[in-house]
Order: C-alpha cells, then structure tokens, then sequence
C-alpha cells in the first residue's frame, strides 16, 4: 500500500509518515520547504520530503493521502491539493490514521493546554524502560525515547492528544480520533483563542474527550491549571488527581539545585488517606511543571501498576527532556541558554519560572518571538502586561505574518507600546544579523538566556549560543 503526505514536514505529520512506513506502507510526501529540527529526523527515519508542493509530487498509483492543517493546504491555492481531491482517492487528516493505527492496542492519551509533550515523551521512556515495548506518538521532537513515534509490540499505545482541529476540512479536534482507553488530562488554560474565542469553546472538546472514556478506563488529571478545578467539578467519574503540592499524588521534600539535579519524593494519597512515600526521584529537568509532569506519569503508572517504584525512579534518572521544552542549547559557554516552547501565556510565564528557579542568582534574559495567533492579536495584548516580569531584559522579535489577515492582528508596535506601558525593559528586533549584534554587544557574564517561540527567531536559536560560545567559553 502507498501513502502519499502533504505537508510531510509537519510534525504531526512527519510522526505518522513513520509509524505508517513502520507498519508497512511506502510512503513519499512533500512540502513547501523542510526545516531542522524536522528536516533531522526525515533524513534520520530516510523519509524523503519532495519540494515545493506540485501535482505531480503524488504518486499514480497511491492508495491513501493525507493532507496537512497547514493554511497553505487548501484547493483553492495549491495545486497539489487541488489534485489529490480530483484523484478519487482515500484522503484523510493525520489523527484518522492514528486512530486506525492503535484500534488493537490500549490507547493513552496525553492532553491538556501545556505539558502534553513532555509527558507523553516522558511515559514512553518509562514504559520502554520498563521492557514494555510500547507504542507512541509523540508531537515533538525528544531527546528520550531516541524518536518522536514507534510501533512496539506490547499493548499500550501513547500518544500526545492535541485540540486544535484535525485539519482544513474536519473541525473535530485531532484527540477525538484517538479512541481513549486511558486518559491523561495535563493542566487546562485558555489556548488557542483564535479556535476557541471563549473558555466553554475551548473546553467543549475536553469533555467530548472524556466522554469516549470506557467505564473501565482510567482519568489521570492535574488539579493545577487555571481551567483544571472548575472542569474537573463537571465530571462525573472517578479521576485521579496530581499536582506538586496537593493531590492523590504529590511531591514532598524538594530540593532545586542551580544547573543541576532536583529531587524530590513521591507520595501517593491512599483512600484512607495513609500517605505513603513510593520513591524519591531525581531529574535533570528544569522547574516546577517538570515535576508536575513526572506526577503525573507516577499517577498513572502506578494506579495502573505498570512499574514498579525503583523501575519508575532509575527512568527519571535517565530522562533527558524534549526539544523545544526547555532543552539546553549549548555545552560550550559558560551562559545557559535554554529553548522553551513559548507559545501561550501559560507555557511562557511556567518557562520563566523554570529558569528563574533554577538559576536564582543570573540576570535572565528573555528572546521572544510572538509566532502563534494568540501572541500577535488585539485580543490578548494583556497578556504582555506581566509575562516577562523577572527578565532584566527582553528582546522582541517581529511577529510572524502568515495568517496575519485571519484574525486581529497587532503589529510590532502595538505590542512594543503594551510593554512599554507595562514597564518592560524591552528592545524590538527585527533584522536577525542587527539583532545577533545587538544581543552580543548585550551579553553579560552573570546572563542565563531563554528563547521563548513556536518558530524560528530568524535563526538566531542557533546564532546566539554560538557567539556565547566565542565570548564567554567554558
């Protein structure tokens, strides 16, 4: 059977395109251009990407295609697309073939506004740790397991479940393919406001979710986010709750060290409410929402007695993160610098806290890129008014264009004005090559960097640590 992707170099898609190859399909695919982190792992997984989109990129002879969300990806303007749709063939979104993929298998599924990534990253490690072989489907790109999807031979099936809809002509969220046999239900907050404009829109499809739930199966959630106590009060089925402070699992005696190991111990809230302390744990990983996120892998492995306690504590250890989740970008200065996926409020002002705790005596520097709709609308300038506090200083890169007519977009002034208002130490950059001289000439020996996007900074994730390198080596 042959596959034919476009918009292969998403990473959904590319993920997919993997599993589907992995389970016997050939599979070719294209896009507009192919860019790192994603152009890595096709050249890794030998996962040809043709460019740019033609109709003549699609096989004579395919058997499925499946089409990207991409803005791009629609007839009236591509005429690769345009082809597909007059070929007769099967096309369908990526979240149908997953759904097709585990129908054997026991699905769990990873979702909530922020942490989904990192946990499905993190329970894959565990259970492959523990000789479970399992399945999974992650959309990110991590550092453990060694790729972002697998088809394993055990009989769970992981996969990183994601609300925004399915694709150009399917509203659905992509999770609601997924056909839960478990569900992980990571901290809720308002995301995506150009989707879902009020919070009942937005957690409309959570409940639709949790509805495909079977009675057996089990609701692992945070009790954390803005949005998790009120959903979570409109439930009507048992939930096991995490959170690092209060829940049926929760940490105690933690202990942060500045660019080193935190440590803390896991301590399960029994029915009778004995507490019992099931392992003490170290990670690498930075901040208080990383140990969230292994709570809530502990609370679901354990309620599910997958691991046992030291099997679950030696696969911590060995974690080593995802990209784009806070991975550190350089071993060659003495300046961290880290890369957090900044594309909501939540997750930006949770990567700022990470940091500051774990570098408490460092002037954190903040480089940001406001790349996803909720960053560059009218809509949501409020949310500059507080996000960066706790950076001496931030730099603020223009904002993405693609999509700009869609939605009430704020221009680089406006959102440079907000701050200003609000009493930020902020530069706007726009030219990479004036920027990267500008940081350079900026950069101090006390700094710790963070990049916060969903894109690229125009290259500068790459050229920063290289000229920290040059000016304060190791």
């Amino acid at each position: 059977m042959k596959v034919h992707f476009i918009g292969l170099a998403g990473v959904g898609m590319s993920a997919t395109a993997k599993l589907l190859r992995d389970a016997g399909w050939s599979v070719s695919g294209s896009d507009e251009a192919v860019y790192p982190p994603i152009s890595h792992f096709l050249e890794k997984e030998k996962l040809h990407c043709l460019t740019p989109y033609a109709a003549s990129n699609i096989p004579a002879d395919v058997d499925l295609i499946v089409i990207g969300k991409n803005a791009k990806l629609v007839p009236e303007t591509n005429a690769e697309v345009a082809a597909a749709i007059a070929s007769g063939k099967r096309i369908a979104s990526f979240p149908e073939i997953l759904g097709e993929l585990s129908r054997d298998k026991t699905s769990v599924v990873v979702a909530g506004s922020y942490g989904k990534s990192s946990c499905s990253a993190l329970l894959a490690h565990i259970l492959q740790s523990a000789v479970l072989d399992p399945s999974f489907f992650i959309g990110a790109v991590p550092l453990t397991p060694n790729t972002s999807a697998q088809i394993g031979k055990g009989d769970l099936f992981v996969f990183e479940g994601d609300e925004y809809p399915s694709s150009n002509t399917d509203n659905r969220s992509k999770f609601l393919h997924l056909k839960p046999s478990h569900l992980l239900l990571t901290p809720l907050a308002h995301d995506h406001v150009n989707i879902f404009p009020t919070v009942t829109d937005y957690l409309k499809p959570f409940e639709q979710l949790v509805a495909l739930l079977p009675e057996n199966g089990a609701l692992i959630a945070a009790n954390s986010g803005p949005l998790s106590k009120p959903f979570l009060q409109t439930i009507n089925r048992p939930i096991t709750t995490y959170g690092v402070e209060k829940g049926d699992y929760y940490a105690s005696a933690i202990t942060y060290g500045e660019n080193d190991t935190t440590a803390f111990d896991i301590i399960h809230n029994g029915k009778t409410h004995d507490k019992k302390v099931l392992c003490r744990v170290f990670t690498t990983q930075l901040g208080e929402h990383s140990i969230e996120n292994i709570l809530g892998c502990a609370a679901f492995c354990f309620s599910q007695q997958l691991v046992t306690p030291d099997a679950f504590a030696k696969a911590i250890d060995s974690f080593k993160g995802v990209l784009r989740r806070l991975d550190k970008k350089s071993e060659k200065t003495s300046i961290p610098i880290y890369e957090g996926f900044g594309s909501s409020y939540d997750k930006a002002r949770s990567a700022i806290a990470a940091v500051r705790r774990g570098f408490p005596k460092r002037n954190l520097v903040v480089i940001f890129e406001p790349h996803t709709f909720s960053w560059r609308s009218h809509d949501t300038l409020h949310w500059y008014d507080d996000v960066f506090d706790g950076a001496v200083r931030t730099y603020i890169y223009q904002p993405a264009s693609q999509g700009a007519g869609t939605h009430n977009q704020a221009s680089h002034a406006d959102i440079m004005q907000r701050l200003k208002t609000a009493g930020t130490n902020a530069i706007a950059i726009t030219d990479a090559k004036d920027a990267l001289n500008q940081i350079k000439n900026d950069l101090q020996a006390n700094d710790v960097v963070l990049f916060l996007t969903s894109g690229d900074l125009g290259g500068l994730i790459n050229t920063v640590p290289a000229i920290a390198e040059e000016r304060f080596p190791i």
